[in-house]
């Protein structure tokens, strides 16, 4: 009983900020995420009788205990639903490089679900595949889809309503998304100890969510008409409350380097000169900017002028979960 699948990762344009159960990571509110053609995660699930644990081997070695252990938690949600009690080896190759801005945790988690499912024959839509995927890392529930996602907060305690549907597919409006690295090292607040710290001790906290259902319906409306005009300010304003509210914690925080502020900047000044450019900017200290296709080059151009920018990844809208 095997089976292969490969998930692209996304990124957050409108932020899912705070979690109401971290065990099971249910959101506070809805996001909205776009997933992109550059960054995945290929996963092999191997079940079999005559094996005496779960195994993981990433980038052809074996994974951590703490790793292991919780891709077998994980694993254990996917036997219990078929009914089965057999132990698995699983098989990753990451091609989501340290400094590429996005957590590989995302593409991981939605290639180990659909993989899984498969491989123990479960028959589940996508909705299903997105909710199971939660369970592994939150935001790994909007890589079921390919192109624009909504990650609905739900309301039910278990977390039965929470999962992504997609707004527009990849195909659908094409965008180029170039990811801006300008620090690859570890950070010294990890993000969700960060958004944690942000939920309880933030005085901004409450603010932040009066917003940003407001964010998310200007959001959606400027996906269905395909305008970065309009899009575009909302992403950046989203993106500048969220770590508005780090700043308001106790004791304060920010997830920005000098780096962060001067990518910002030039962004800033690219659209000065009447080009359509947008940063967003995730629990880290790198960016992604959206333009039109046709402004690509232009804006890489300048932003691979800031000094403090180490790489430059140049993305477009990608597509969902696939077995292989």
């Amino acid at each position: 009983m095997e089976a292969t699948a490969r998930a692209n990762t996304n990124i957050s344009l409108i932020k899912a900020w705070g979690e109401r159960d971290e065990a099971l990571f249910l959101p506070m509110h809805n996001s909205i995420s776009l997933t992109l053609d550059q960054f995945y995660t290929t996963t092999t699930v191997e079940f079999c009788e005559n094996f005496t644990k779960d195994t993981l081997v990433v980038n052809q070695r074996p994974a951590d205990a703490e790793i292991t252990l919780e891709v077998s938690r994980f694993l254990d949600l996917v036997r219990a639903k078929a009914g089965k009690k057999i132990f698995a080896k699983v098989t990753c190759e990451s091609f989501v490089p340290a400094s590429a801005c996005t957590a590989p945790s995302v593409s991981g988690f939605a290639a180990l679900a659909t993989a899984a499912v498969k491989a123990l024959d479960l028959d589940m839509d996508r909705q299903e595949l997105s909710k199971l995927a939660r369970q592994g890392f939150g935001p790994a529930c909007c890589s079921v889809y390919g192109g624009f996602v909504e990650w609905q907060k739900g309301s039910r305690d278990d977390g039965e309503d929470s999962f992504a549907g997609q707004l527009l597919s990849e195909r659908d409006w094409r965008l180029s998304i170039i990811s801006v690295v300008v620090s690859a090292g570890e950070m010294e607040i990890s993000s969700r100890k960060g958004m944690r710290q942000t939920v309880e001790k933030s005085v901004f906290y409450p603010v932040w969510l009066e917003s940003v259902e407001k964010d998310l319906m200007l959001a959606k409306e400027a996906i269905k008409e395909r305008s970065i005009i309009k899009l575009g300010p909302i992403v950046e304003a989203n993106a500048l409350k969220m770590h508005a509210t780090t700043l308001g914690a106790d004791p304060p925080f920010t997830f920005w380097q000098s780096g962060t502020l001067e990518v910002m900047r030039q962004v800033q000044n690219v659209r000065i000169k009447g080009i359509p450019a947008y940063f967003t900017i995730d629990a880290v200290p790198n960016l992604h900017v959206l333009c039109l296709p046709e402004d690509e080059q232009y804006v890489v151009n300048r932003l691979s002028k800031v000094p403090a920018v180490e790489n430059i990844y140049i993305c477009h809208p990608g597509r969902g979960v696939s077995i292989l």
